[in-house]
């Protein structure tokens, strides 16, 4: 269920915090869902507690989860951290778009690749493969009469 990889340059309490999120986005753990406890994720994992302590302190202070004392961490409601989830999806939108904008990318190309990733049948690219999602957009966009 959790993918760690050790030759990740980025910390494994991040790694877990990624995993947890998109477990959580995708409603794989549905709101008030118990999560596996600090020593039983620390156990399945074989890694020291405290990591797993600080990626549930960091998801907490994000609103993904909820702590009861003495009895463990819980999945949020998505409407409570779905504006907060929304607000980096928006800023990390802009950011895309203007490296998109400065390095020669038309509109239309913008414009297919989004088209892409809300298509209902775009099974060949995932919101992870970027790469897999420009290469579908750019030659959908070729294939409506545009050019780059």
């Amino acid at each position: 269920m959790y993918a760690i990889n050790y030759r990740d340059s980025r910390p494994i309490y991040e790694q877990i915090m990624d995993e947890l999120r998109k477990l959580i986005i995708s409603g794989v753990f549905a709101p008030d869902e118990k999560l596996p406890s600090v020593r039983e994720l620390a156990q399945q994992l074989a890694i020291n507690p405290n990591t797993i302590q600080r990626a549930y302190m960091q998801l907490e202070q994000e609103g993904y989860i909820y702590t009861v004392v003495g009895r463990g961490n819980y999945v949020t409601d998505r409407s409570e951290w779905q504006k907060g989830y929304q607000s980096i999806a928006r800023q990390e939108l802009d950011d895309a778009l203007v490296k998109a904008k400065s390095s020669g990318l038309s509109l239309e190309v913008v414009l297919a690749m989004a088209k892409s990733c809300y298509a209902k049948d775009n099974v060949t690219a995932s919101p992870g493969d970027p790469g897999n999602l420009a290469n579908n957009a750019v030659s959908t966009a070729k294939e409506d009469g545009q050019h780059d």
